[in-house]
């Protein structure tokens, strides 16, 4: 009897499971985001496409180019795992999204002091990381050729002090199909050609780094891109490491500059715009 007591019960709970799934939590496509994977599980956020956004989570989202997520979580004060995830609104119980910070806005305008110029013949996908976030390289940002397109660059004050990266696909593939984490077989997203990276500090110095992408190396190595970037100054005088260069004619894995390096074996170069002087990053094809 008592065990057909158990039998009963246990019936009961997995019919009240059943008829109250976990709740998710929607993606606020009238709030001026930009959704990210719009079909599937994911709906919208800035998170893995089989990823849902459910109570207890922290969901990050994109926000339009030139501007970045400006909510996570409070107790996020360092980048350190696994706080370093938790970018984005707050999922509720009841399905609802909370503003970790209520009196901020959901996106905030970057600093204003780096730009793309696309040179291609074909449009440029820069694809920004989520971060605080998984730091896939989801946030899309379209550069049509011959065009001038504002990227997100963080002040001090942003979460961490971090700086935004962008991963640059090659000319003519679309943000759908770059902004994605991908696999080895293509030269897109994680195994973009090249990457990109910017930040600035309170005495208004804007850092932006170019780079090759080290897993490009690692799967595709020797397998010269068709395009190159550069990095230029609205007026020179106002920035140090002129001359930032990855020009595939110079050979494969190359930077040329003066504040050139070499990280995980791929070679990268870096411009200091000082007295919040603009810089841009050209896109242009060999």
């Amino acid at each position: 009897m008592l065990l057909n007591s158990k039998f009963v019960v246990l019936i009961s709970a997995c019919t009240t499971l059943l008829a109250s799934p976990i709740k998710k939590c929607k993606f606020p496509d009238k709030e001026g985001l930009v959704s990210v994977f719009k079909d599937g599980v994911n709906a919208g956020w800035a998170m893995s496409p089989d990823e849902a956004c459910i109570p207890g989570k922290y969901c990050p989202y994109a926000c339009p180019p030139g501007q970045l997520m400006n909510q996570w979580n409070p107790e996020a004060t360092t980048y350190s795992y696994p706080t370093s995830m938790d970018g984005g609104l707050y999922c509720n119980n009841d399905g609802s999204t909370r503003k970790p910070f209520s009196d901020r806005e959901l996106c905030v305008d970057g600093e204003g002091t780096v730009s793309v110029v696309n040179n291609a013949a074909k449009n440029v996908a820069f694809c920004q990381t989520v971060l605080p976030g998984n730091e896939a390289m989801l946030i899309p940002t379209n550069v049509e050729s011959g065009k001038e397109q504002i990227l997100a660059v963080p002040g001090p004050q942003y979460y961490a002090s971090a700086a935004s990266h962008y991963y640059v696909n090659p000319p003519g593939i679309s943000t759908e199909d770059g902004c994605v984490w991908g696999t080895n077989d293509k030269e897109v997203g994680n195994w973009a050609p090249y990457v990109a990276g910017m930040n600035s500090d309170a005495n208004g110095n804007t850092f932006i780094k170019i780079g090759v992408n080290p897993k490009h190396i690692d799967d595709f190595s020797g397998n010269t891109p068709n395009f190159g970037l550069r990095i230029v100054c609205d007026n020179p005088q106002d920035c140090n490491g002129m001359e930032c260069e990855l020009n595939p004619k110079n050979g494969y894995n190359k930077a040329k500059g003066p504040s050139s390096g070499l990280s995980l074996g791929a070679e990268y170069c870096i411009v200091t715009a000082k007295n919040h002087a603009k810089a841009k990053i050209e896109v242009f094809e060999v």
